[in-house]
């Protein structure tokens, strides 16, 4: 942490919520203090450890949004998110309507469901495997049909801006190689179209999974 001289700090603020918040989202109630850039900190002097930085909360009239919506829908966990303001104050409304948000309206995230094989998928001998990729991280999820078309049909109860949605076709049965060999080509073919980065680290390389 720099040195401030005494007369370029503020010390033992306060804010019990709706002000400030973490980088990640979180709201943050407690002491605080700031330095003559406008800059805010954890503790209530320097000398207060932990320091961690603090951005202020913008309103344009509204209510503070984190209450309402899921903190990732507004703050992603990207290491220098894009939002509409680039110094300390992050206006969140803006960021809401940039993305397309309803702050009004309750919405979740992709949670990991796979479909698993029936007796009719190895009687045709293939099922279509769902998934999702974070739009800002290598991070893949297999998700099940009703999240995935959620996501391709931008349902508003799901956070559809955060996730690029893909499915694959997926051998079952047949010949043990044919199978590896096919299901491997698709991965890598809808990787390259996709521009979708470490999928078949993701799947780790089992390109036999349900194989019977």
């Amino acid at each position: 942490m720099s040195y401030y001289p005494k007369s370029q700090i503020t010390t033992n603020l306060n804010t019990n919520g709706g002000e400030l918040a973490y980088t990640d989202g979180q709201e943050y109630i407690g002491y605080y203090w700031k330095n003559s850039k406008n800059q805010f900190f954890t503790g209530k002097t320097p000398q207060d450890k932990p320091n961690v930085k603090l951005v202020a909360i913008t309103y344009n009239g509204d209510s503070f949004l984190t209450k309402n919506i899921a903190t990732i829908a507004l703050f992603p966990s990207d290491p220098d998110p894009v939002l509409p303001n680039s110094n300390s104050s992050i206006d969140i409304l803006g960021y809401a309507k940039l993305k397309r948000i309803d702050v009004n309206q309750k919405v979740f995230l992709p949670t990991y469901s796979p479909t698993l094989p029936t007796q009719q998928d190895y009687q045709n001998g293939e099922i279509r495997r769902y998934f999702c990729k974070k739009t800002n991280e290598i991070i893949y999820l297999e998700i099940n049909k009703e999240t995935y078309d959620k996501l391709v049909t931008q349902n508003p109860t799901i956070l559809y801006q955060l996730y690029l949605p893909f499915n694959l076709p997926w051998q079952l049965t047949g010949n043990k190689e044919e199978v590896y060999k096919t299901n491997k080509n698709i991965t890598e073919l809808t990787s390259f179209r996709l521009k979708l980065p470490m999928l078949s680290k993701y799947l780790k390389d089992d390109f036999t999974k349900y194989y019977k």
